[in-house]
C-alpha cells in the first residue's frame, strides 16, 4: 500500500524536479531574463528569486532521494 505512494511521490518530484532545473539560469539570466531583463530594482528582485529557486530545487531533490532510498528499501 505504501509502496504506491513513494512511486507517486518519486514520479511527481521527478517531474518537478525537472521542471525546476530548467528554470535555472545557465551561461545567461534564466528566470531573470523572463521577467524582463536585469533592470534596477528588477535585479535586486531576481536575486531574491534565484534564491528562493535554488531552495525549492534543493528540498524537491532531497524529497526524490528520500523517495528513492525507500523504495530501494521495501523492494528489496
Amino acid at each position: 500500500m505504501f509502496t504506491w505512494a513513494f512511486i507517486v511521490i518519486e514520479g511527481a518530484s521527478a517531474i518537478a524536479l525537472i521542471f525546476l532545473v530548467l528554470l535555472h539560469s545557465g551561461r545567461g539570466g534564466g528566470i531573470s531574463d523572463l521577467m524582463g531583463g536585469s533592470m534596477g530594482a528588477v535585479a535586486a528582485g531576481s536575486t531574491v528569486v534565484e534564491r528562493n529557486l535554488d531552495r525549492i530545487t534543493i528540498a524537491v531533490a532531497l524529497i526524490f532521494t528520500f523517495a528513492t532510498l525507500t523504495l530501494d528499501l521495501r523492494l528489496q
